[in-house]
């Protein structure tokens, strides 16, 4: 058995290793630190560099917290453990060790982190996005919609109270580094999903 320490530090490496910044790196794009919103994820990168590369940032930035938690229950990991690795891909993506620690928002990593912890609740926070999306056309809510609902889902499906704390710390990371799109939602000025 591998050690906890190993595998939490395995899955922060993992997490520090933004898709959005490497991917346009190789397509000689421009940082996506420096263009648009400022946010390494795969919104920002759709708009600076289209639907195909912003799509593969998504899947990149999902499987970075969807792997270390599926290696972790593999490998019979304890609830605590399987939760502390998912948390650490989460803050690995969130302050990576890689890029000066300015990561992106996380939400397509607490997905990839949801999906291997409990895929119920990772179904039901897509749904919400989606839903939400669809209706408001606002990336942001879609997503703070879908992190306020996430503990509850939570509630309704985990299986171990490490992984309902774990989801609920999620979540509150999400809403918090979502505080400026929060401000711009109440203020009226945040721009929507094509505009």
């Amino acid at each position: 058995m591998i050690s906890p320490f190993l595998l939490a530090l395995g899955a922060y490496l993992l997490g520090s290793l933004s898709a959005a910044i490497i991917l346009c790196r190789l397509l000689g794009l421009p940082d996506p630190r420096t263009q648009g919103s400022l946010n390494p994820g795969a919104t920002n990168v759709l708009r600076i560099a289209g639907k195909k590369t912003a799509a593969l940032v998504l899947v990149g930035d999902m499987l970075k917290g969807l792997i270390p938690v599926v290696v972790a229950r593999a490998l019979d990991a304890e609830p605590h453990i399987v939760a502390a690795v998912g948390l650490a891909a989460f803050l690995g993506h969130l302050y990576p060790l890689f890029f000066g620690f300015h990561g992106g928002k996380g939400v397509a990593t607490a997905l990839g982190v949801l999906a291997g912890s409990i895929w119920p609740v990772a179904l039901a926070a897509v749904a919400t996005w989606l839903l939400m999306a669809k209706v408001f056309r606002i990336s942001s809510l879609a997503a703070i919609s879908a992190a306020a609902a996430a503990p509850f889902y939570a509630w309704l499906f985990a299986d171990s109270t490490p992984v309902l704390v774990m989801v609920c710390v999620i979540s509150i990371m999400l809403l918090w580094r979502h505080r400026g799109n929060i401000q711009r939602l109440l203020s009226g000025a945040e721009g929507k999903i094509g505009a």
